[in-house]
């Protein structure tokens, strides 16, 4: 989710203060599968809602080899825990700022947890899984909203958003248990992947959560997806990238990672399973001169909008 006004988080300057926490980051704490229910209600990009916007920093995205034209990749799973990966440098949409018809040549689309998933193509779930949304604030338990030491709540002030706690193990627990109901809800559609937004919130929490915490987060996210046999992205954070074998992070989808000289450091730990999303035509000709035949590319508007809005911007080229 790119931020507005501002100087991005996440960035290369985050990346090299947060060296000495990442190199802990290692240790994974309280990791364990979360108990599933019905569905919830709805997330950041549901068509229905105010204007919904692409996640926070840094990612990368790993695609796999190509699957066949089906609905789904789920009829084609058979073992246990196994899921299908994107295909390898194919022609991605975001739309997780509402559903409309992929363009032709479309392989890839991300849509909300709200949305149905587009027939034929390999869909990828949206969820905002470190911080609560506006609209869906007070339906959280108030002490699983962050706060800080007089007591307030630690927002996302670019997105409006409270950060959730996942600072103890049994928060972790907690919050995990309310997004796997989201995950579940994904792979009941119909969804093969999931990308759980806000990973790099940690950097925005006043130094109240650290790397690990989002990492041990996260692995409790990848471990309930794959459960599932959905494969999960990182989304952004790029410091965090070496880190993937251990959460369990399947691929990436990075945005402006061109913009911010990233895309390599995706494309390295992720083995070019990358999606890109730029938001200006520089990063756009930076990304495809750079990556053009081993990434899947796409530039798109800030709000992600659909066609027929005045802000609406998709190229490939």
């Amino acid at each position: 989710m790119p931020v507005r006004g501002v100087s991005r988080v996440g960035g290369l300057g985050t990346a090299a203060v947060l060296s000495g926490a990442v190199a802990t980051a290692v240790v994974l704490t309280s990791c364990g599968t979360s108990t599933s229910s019905a569905p919830e209600q709805p997330s950041r990009a549901a068509p229905s809602e105010s204007p919904s916007r692409p996640a926070p920093s840094e990612s990368r995205s790993r695609a796999a080899p190509s699957k066949s034209a089906t609905p789904s990749a789920s009829a084609s799973r058979s073992a246990p825990g196994t899921v299908q990966l994107p295909p390898l440098h194919a022609d991605f949409d975001y739309q997780i700022g509402g559903a409309y018809p992929p363009p032709a040549g479309v392989r890839i689309v991300s849509r909300d947890r709200t949305a149905a998933p587009a027939p034929g193509l390999y869909n990828i779930c949206y969820v905002n899984a470190f911080q609560a949304q506006p609209d869906e604030r007070a339906s959280w338990p108030a002490d699983l909203l962050l706060r800080d030491a007089d007591g307030e709540v630690v927002v996302d002030e670019d997105w409006g958003e409270a950060l959730l706690d996942i600072g103890t193990a049994a928060k972790r627990q907690r919050v995990a248990a309310r997004v796997g109901r989201w995950i579940d809800g994904c792979a009941a559609k119909g969804f093969d992947a999931i990308e759980p937004d806000n990973y790099d919130s940690y950097t925005r929490s006043q130094h109240l959560l650290t790397a690990n915490d989002a990492t041990a987060f996260i692995t409790l996210l990848s471990r309930h997806a794959h459960a599932r046999h959905l494969a999960i992205a990182q989304k952004n954070t790029v410091e965090l990238a070496g880190l993937r074998k251990k959460t369990g992070l399947d691929f990436a989808i990075a945005e402006e990672c061109a913009e911010y000289d990233e895309c390599g450091e995706y494309a390295k730990a992720f083995d070019d399973r990358v999606i890109v999303i730029e938001y200006s035509d520089s990063g756009l000709r930076k990304a495809r001169s750079g990556f053009a035949g081993r990434l899947s590319i796409v530039r798109r508007d800030l709000d992600v909008s659909t066609p027929g809005s005045a802000d609406y911007v998709r190229k490939v080229r």
